[in-house]
This record gives C-alpha cells, structure tokens and sequence, in this order.
C-alpha cells in the first residue's frame, strides 16, 4: 500500500503566507499547521465571532503576524499583503453559512465573490508569489440531486446564495487567473471540499458545534434534514491536500490541474442523523436527536464529490475514515470539557495524523 502524502517541512520553512480566514475553526487549524511547518503565517479575517473560538485557544503566537479587518476592503487587502510580501497564498476567508446567506444574501456574495476578487486583485504582480489556492466548497456544482458524485469539470451552479456565491468566487479565480496571472510566474487553482468536522469549531449553525452546545445542556440536538448524506471528513484530510497541492503548484509541477476535489469516497458517505447519534454518545451524551419543526430552507439531499484526480495527481488520500473522523473530534471536545490545553490538544492530532500511513 502507497503511504499518503505529507506536507514538506522543507518546502514550507521560510515560506511567508498569506492566510485569509485564519481567525476561522479551518483557518486555525491550518495557520496552527504551517507554524509547525516553519512558515511563518500573515493573517488577514474579520475577528472570531463566537467564545469560546479555536483561535484564541490555541494562541497563534510563534510564527504568526494577524490582521483584523476585512477582505472587501481594498486598502485593508493592499496594506496586508504589503506587510506579508507573501511567497504563498491561501485564501479562506468567506461567509460560510447557508442558513445566514438566506438572511443576508447580499453581504454573503459581497464577502465571496467581491472579496475573492479584492484578494486577487491585490496578489496580482507581487514578486516572489509563487501559488495562490483560493478554497472553495463542495456545493458550487450544480445538482440535481442524482446522487453521481461531482468531478471537477461538472457545470457549477448553485441554489441557496451561499452556494450560488461560492460557484461565483469559482468564476472570479478562473477570470483571474486566465486574464492576469497567465505566464506570470504564480500558479492559481481552486479546492473544493465540505462537511469538514473537527475539535474546536463553536460556529453558529454547524452540526457537530450544536451537539456540542447540546450535550452541555443534557438536551437533544435537533435536526433540519437528518435524512440528508453528505461527504464527512475530518479536519485535517482536506488541509493536508491543500498543503500539497501549493506545493506543487509553486514547484510548477506538471499536469497539476486547476480545481480539484478533496473528500471520502462514496462508500463513506453518512447522513446527518448518524453522524448526530455518534458523535453525541461519544461525548458521553444520553440524549438523541429530535427533527427540527417548522419550514427550513431546502437542502439538496445527497451530496458526494469524487476525489480520484487528487489521488492521481497529488498522492493525497484520505487517512481517516468516518469512523475516525467522529471519533477524534468527540474526542477533542471531551478532552476540552476536561481542561485539556487546545493547543496541545491539535498538535497532538496533527502529530497522530501524520503518524498514519
């Protein structure tokens, strides 16, 4: 069996990143990471919008230069980037809420598609840039609900605004990179993946955060669409495929594509109610889940993305199943109910991560 891919400390020691969205659950565990790593990490995101935050726990001290402010403000965007003279970016800043991107569905395409270009535009023609990988999410395809997993050149569509929004943030990096960055040295592509889980997310309006909030209060969670099967991955799979997808995209590797998938095969597909009754009685919980009543926005019901030209390509695979995937991340919580130091807490995992084979 071929060992999966891991990220080279030798590439990214030295290596100034530009970070957008490093205030987020995903954004911390990455910039977290690529300290470890020896990058040293330029952040740029709006403040943590929850207490407790993964960013204040883990106190992003050792390597890191942070910056509150905005991406759809083009000085706050130039004068960041003049700070980082970034030689990588990755940009993950977003609105990443469905349910809000129905209540604020112009500030949500303000943030994903204008702030993606605000970013962009102001990466363009910095020396020493070598890739940019703006993440994007497994709902810009455009579904019609068959159950086929996507693949990156499946049409891009989008019902709800946020996943409208993120098809649109699609657009802007293809016009981007097509239009201003072609021969320019700095490679630009896009990653696609969703339905990450993980200790230290405490978002409004996410499944594992709200078993969280309703195992603290002896109360069961309750559901929109438990029905609903999505493609489930724990944190750490996904950032580990855009870790070694910059890597080649600044070490200009061939055939490296411009999109790619990141998430479990098909076979690991769970519904929303399992994941709920797992995780919940893994933190000790004895309450299930409960159907949500009232009207909801509508959710697509099935939902899976094919992963094979990241495999292919990049030699990144999946190292936790579903399974463990739960497990880790009701773990995480259990240990930070107990007083457990968050920070040790992720660098642990990472460590065990990469442990695996």
């Amino acid at each position: 069996m071929v060992a999966a891919r891991r990220p080279d400390p030798a590439f990214w020691s030295g290596q100034r990143v530009f970070l957008t969205g490093h205030t987020g659950f995903k954004g911390s565990w990455l910039a977290l990471w690529l300290e470890q790593l020896g990058a040293t990490v330029h952040g740029l995101s709006l403040a943590p919008e929850t207490e407790p935050n993964l960013f204040s726990a883990v106190q992003l001290i050792e390597r890191h230069v942070s910056t509150i402010g905005d991406i759809r403000d083009p000085v706050v965007v130039a004068a960041a980037i003049e700070q980082a003279k970034p030689t990588l970016a990755i940009h993950m800043a977003a609105q990443p809420l469905v349910r809000r991107s129905y209540r604020e569905p112009l500030a949500t395409f303000e943030t994903n598609v204008m702030g993606t270009a605000q970013v962009l535009d102001a990466l363009r023609g910095k020396a020493g840039l070598a890739a940019i990988l703006a993440i994007t999410t497994d709902k810009v395809y455009l579904n019609h609900d068959t159950g086929r997993d996507f693949v990156e050149d499946d049409p891009l569509g989008g019902e709800d605004p946020y996943s409208g929004s993120k098809a649109g943030a699609e657009m802007v990096v293809r016009s981007w990179r097509h239009s201003f960055f072609h021969n320019s040295g700095t490679a630009v592509a896009t990653a696609r993946a969703g339905n990450v889980i993980g200790g230290g997310d405490w978002s409004e309006d996410r499944l594992v955060p709200d078993l969280w909030r309703a195992a603290r209060a002896h109360k069961p969670v309750e559901l929109r669409y438990p029905d609903a099967t999505r493609p489930w991955q724990h944190v750490l799979d996904p950032l580990c495929g855009y870790l070694v997808y910059v890597e080649d995209l600044a070490l200009k590797v061939q055939a490296v594509p411009e999109a790619l998938n990141f998430g479990p095969p098909a076979a690991e597909a769970v519904t929303v109610g399992e994941v709920a009754q797992a995780i919940s009685r893994a933190m000790g919980s004895d309450k299930d889940w409960v159907r949500q009543p009232g009207d909801h926005p509508p959710e697509m019901k099935l939902l899976s993305l094919d992963p094979a030209l990241a495999i292919k390509t990049l030699g990144w695979k999946q190292r936790l199943p579903a399974v463990d995937a739960l497990a880790w991340t009701a773990e995480w919580y259990r240990a930070f109910d107990e007083g457990s130091d968050p920070r040790q807490l992720c660098r642990r995992q990472i460590a065990q991560y990469l442990d695996r084979a």
